[in-house]
């Protein structure tokens, strides 16, 4: 592709995810955030809940200093709480509408035009209809309260059967579960990360979410067991065992392009979701997701 790739989508990177000890709202928050944003390769920038107010306060300057664009994921208060939207218990499901509720504010204070989330575990062939309706509501509920802040809401699809065993899920259920929801401010956040895991190709995957994908994220996932990265570790691209290389980021893009998804008209978010393993380097993990992007879209 001879276009830069900044026409085509935001370039970002998910701080809690490439600085994992950020991941719970607290930590070395400010310090990372700075780092981000300091490299005028990133145009955006996904954060998640951070608890200290001064501290959030702090970091909503940076940001708006830098002029980076502000995602805001959930997805960490979903897992570490844990909470369960499509929880068929009434009072849990209520109670995870409040809590996102609160993390909707906190994302409307930060600036983010979205806050994402993901589902709870999938019950089971018996109880995933009625889950799945359970699901429904609550992301109603949470797009009804967004819409009064002109927010949108995104869900973000995960595996079924290895890791985070998410109802949502298959790519083309989660067609099906949006068209349900049928909020004009709902739209689907998937994964490169999670296809492999999802035994699903980046084509098949783009056509399922076609009318309703909205945000993208990009990275690696291992496959084999015993691995230290085995399941959804988000590991960095290219690493030994891993599924995602320079050429299925490649294929993942042009997939998006070739729904008219990426379409130069309109940038999304396209961000990377790499973690470093322990004995390894942020800074370096992150320099080496952006070598990978470089080489796939001139691949394309």
């Amino acid at each position: 592709m001879h276009e830069s790739f900044y026409k085509y989508f935001k370039v970002g990177i998910i701080h809690f995810m490439a600085y994992p000890s950020t991941m719970k709202g607290e930590g070395p928050i400010l310090e990372t955030i700075t780092k981000i944003a300091e490299d005028d390769f990133f145009t955006a920038i996904e954060i998640t809940r951070i608890k200290d107010p001064e501290v959030r306060a702090k970091a909503k300057e940076i940001i708006q200093s830098s002029g980076l664009a502000v995602g805001y994921g959930a997805q960490p208060v979903v897992l570490s709480t844990p909470l369960n939207p499509n929880s068929l218990d009434e009072d849990e499901r209520k109670k995870a509408v409040e809590v996102l509720k609160e993390c909707i504010d906190e994302a409307c204070f930060m600036g983010a035009e979205r806050m994402a989330f993901l589902s709870g575990k999938d019950p089971g062939d018996d109880l995933r209809e009625n889950a799945l309706d359970a699901l429904v509501k609550t992301t109603r509920e949470l797009c009804d309260y967004a819409e009064t802040k002109g927010m949108g809401i995104t869900l973000e699809t995960f595996d079924k059967d290895i890791d985070k065993k998410a109802l949502i899920g298959p790519s083309d259920l989660a067609g099906d579960f949006a068209d349900a929801v049928n909020r004009r401010n709902f739209g689907l956040m998937v994964d490169l990360s999670h296809l492999p895991l999802l035994e699903e190709t980046s084509e098949e995957c783009a056509w399922f979410v076609k009318d309703h994908v909205v945000h993208l994220h990009v990275g690696n996932c291992v496959m084999e067991q015993g691995h230290p990265a085995y399941g959804d570790a988000h590991p960095r691209f290219g690493i030994e065992c891993g599924e995602n290389d320079v050429w299925e980021l490649a294929e993942f893009l042009r997939a998006f392009i070739d729904i008219g998804f990426l379409n130069g008209e309109r940038q999304p978010f396209m961000s990377f979701e790499v973690k470093p393993l322990p004995n390894e380097s942020s800074e370096i993990v992150i320099a080496n997701a952006k070598r990978a992007l470089k080489q796939a879209w001139a691949m394309i």
